[in-house]
């Protein structure tokens, strides 16, 4: 059973000629805007096997010497596959740390008594406590020391590192704001260990992986000048929420609103991300720029659009001079001229909308992005959590319904630690209250629950994980508002399929991987519906992680009925969408479906149905924008470039992308 299939998801195929150059002469070239030595990889994987043979032979060469290697190491999520690699090479090739000299980046401050929120904690449960490594070589800042001592803490804690030689080797990831273990927007090239505040951007990243509640207000951080002091330096960076970080800090000045772009002052520094990380790059997003181009449509299509929102004109009034003058002369040779350049592309993009999503019946769909046959269409629409559906896609939902399809709204995840205690308290006044006006008060076991619950609640402390009870309560609360969205947008209650995938029910911000159970609620429900469209969450940079898990478990059973030669699969079409997180970039649309100011208000309408999820939501991140709000600028932002291109004005658009089963 294959349960990384998301990984592969490649929108653009990108020749290996911009990314593996064959010599020092065609990379001087193609990273001419570079000004990090970066390293991109086909995949995660392949990233960190080099990094970890990189690492591998400079702790074997200070054995040989005789010597400690001393290790500069942080805990965040790209680094987490790499020290799953070193401790598989520990195990299973025999790789001693027994030499090694762990100093932690970072810790947060000040630290409960339990540190069940260290960072410390984070690094040993990935790689100390798995690996043969000398405790006495391991030095961590120390989260509870009193705040008089922290300065003097900090020199010491420099001083310990100059002991051993310096630092052999800084392996750190970036966050999403361009920080640096915790050196945010503002830190100083000269800065050394120091407390911090954790700036509002870190914060919401963090916040991920602790919870809002538990992530302490400040931390102890190796500073700007101690990082860049190591002899050799590792940035990592996997995914596409990364890309447009890496692009900053690898090809803009060094500026302090970026700390990692300090880096580009570091002679021995190399940033490795895969293709998704690197996409921002212009060598990937770009290459005409760097380099003669393989030319495919969707290349043209990039290379148009960015031409038209470089010189603020429509496609149509592109002209030989345009192209010629912006490096695309290519593009004119290839063609003939510009104007067959432009209408080929417009009539690409005009073809990507469709006000029938499921196809129009009796049509001519020879340039429709769906099917006109069947009609209606069976559709089953993936939710990872019980509001992405009408998040994400709420009026193409909507759209699919008036126009006859049989609709079918699978909510993969239970959702319930996205709901406030306050949610709790207040649905159980209205249990307790419903009970002594028609009950009399007579049933105890609603009374004695609820004073149970209320006594949990208020020896609640922060960072407790809430009981079974007090999910189940959370859970359903998410289930009532899905199924009053579903109501309102005309989808019967027996097509509300609520999965409850096993592994998100852990009751903690992290989860389970994905197992054969998750795969197999999935694929009951696909063999029953047997659908003839699929709609499934593309937006992989979600920062929960969650959406990339739900995608994993549908990709997995449809790989599996492929394997088998499902007669049902034969005749789907699988439609990704995007949330509130991100947009589809243009280049890669492949069905966009337009509406109107009214069908929007009506979307919106269906996302405030889930009212746990407005103000009081723990998961809204940085973003002050409610995720109606987020919605609504996104779809407003897609049909506004359409519209800058030239084509139909419309109020609002929803985009897709088709995936096709590997």
């Amino acid at each position: 059973m294959r349960t990384n299939l998301s990984s592969q998801i490649a929108l653009n195929r990108v020749s290996t000629k911009y990314y593996k150059p064959e010599n020092a002469v065609e990379r001087s070239v193609l990273t001419r805007f570079e000004k990090i030595p970066t390293d991109i990889f086909g995949s995660m994987e392949e990233g960190v096997v080099w990094v970890a043979d990189k690492i591998t032979a400079k702790i074997k060469e200070k054995q040989r010497d005789g010597k400690f290697c001393v290790i500069a190491a942080g805990i965040g999520t790209s680094l987490r596959a790499l020290y799953a690699e070193l401790v598989r090479r520990h195990k299973e090739e025999g790789l001693s740390f027994r030499n090694v000299v762990i100093f932690n980046l970072h810790e947060f401050y000040p630290l409960r008594e339990d540190m069940s929120n260290s960072c410390f904690k984070q690094l040993s449960a990935m790689l100390l406590d798995q690996v043969d490594i000398d405790k006495q070589n391991v030095f961590t800042i120390d989260g509870t020391i009193p705040q008089e001592s922290i300065m003097e803490y900090c020199s010491l804690y420099e001083q310990r590192i100059a002991t051993f030689g310096g630092l052999d080797i800084l392996l750190t990831g970036v966050g999403f704001a361009g920080n640096i273990a915790m050196n945010g927007a503002g830190s100083q090239l000269n800065s050394p260990t120091r407390l911090i505040l954790i700036d509002t951007n870190t914060r919401a990243e963090e916040a991920h992986n602790l919870g809002v509640d538990n992530l302490p207000p400040c931390a102890i951080t190796m500073g700007i000048s101690t990082l860049l002091s190591a002899k050799n330096a590792y940035l990592l960076a996997w995914g596409d929420d990364r890309a447009d970080i890496i692009r900053k800090a690898v090809e803009e000045k060094v500026n302090d609103t970026v700390p990692a772009s300090y880096l580009q002052m570091h002679a021995k520094a190399k940033v490795c991300v895969d293709l998704a990380a690197a996409s921002h790059l212009t060598r990937i997003q770009r290459p005409w720029l760097v380099t003669n181009c393989e030319w495919n449509d969707k290349l043209i299509r990039c290379a148009i659009v960015w031409l038209c929102q470089r010189l603020q004109k429509p496609i149509l009034k592109l002209t030989n001079k345009d192209y010629n003058e912006n490096g695309l002369s290519e593009l004119v040779a290839l063609y003939g001229s510009a104007y067959n350049v432009n209408i080929k592309i417009f009539n690409d993009l005009q073809h990507t909308i469709t006000g029938w999503p499921g196809g129009k019946p009796n049509a001519d769909d020879t340039y429709r992005p769906e099917r006109a046959l069947p009609y209606p269409k069976r559709v089953v629409v993936f939710s990872p959590h019980p509001d992405d559906d009408v998040i994400s896609m709420g009026g193409t939902l909507r759209r699919l319904v008036q126009q006859g399809h049989d609709v079918h709204v699978a909510y993969e995840t239970s959702g319930n630690i996205a709901v406030g205690d306050e949610e709790v308290v207040r649905f159980m006044h209205f249990i307790n209250g419903f009970n002594q006006l028609f009950d009399g008060g007579n049933n105890a076991c609603i009374k004695d629950k609820y004073a149970e619950i209320k006594q949990f609640l208020k020896e609640k402390k922060e960072g407790d994980m809430d009981n079974r009870d007090i999910l189940t309560i959370k859970g359903l609360i998410r289930r009532g508002e899905a199924r009053t969205a579903c109501t309102f947008n005309q989808i019967p209650l027996d097509h509300c399929h609520f999965l409850d995938l096993p592994f998100y029910e852990t009751g903690k911000i992290e989860k389970n991987p994905i197992s054969e159970p998750d795969v197999e609620i999935v694929l009951d429900l696909l063999r029953t519906v047997k659908p003839h469209q699929i709609y499934v969450a593309g937006d992989l940079a979600d920062p929960h992680g969650t959406h990339r898990v739900c995608t994993d478990a549908v990709l997995a059973a449809i790989d599996i009925e492929k394997q088998n030669d499902a007669e049902w699969l034969k005749y789907c079409k699988i439609w990704m969408y995007r949330g509130a997180w991100a947009e589809w970039e243009i280049e890669n649309i492949e069905m966009v479906v337009p509406f109107s100011p009214e069908e929007l208000r009506a979307k919106r309408n269906s996302i405030l149905k889930h009212q746990s999820q407005m103000e009081s939501a723990p998961f809204l991140g940085n973003d002050e924008r409610l995720f109606w709000q987020r919605s609504e600028d996104r779809n407003r932002g897609t049909a506004n470039l359409y519209n800058q291109l030239g084509l139909a004005s419309y109020e609002a658009m929803e985009a897709f992308v088709e995936y096709k089963p590997l």
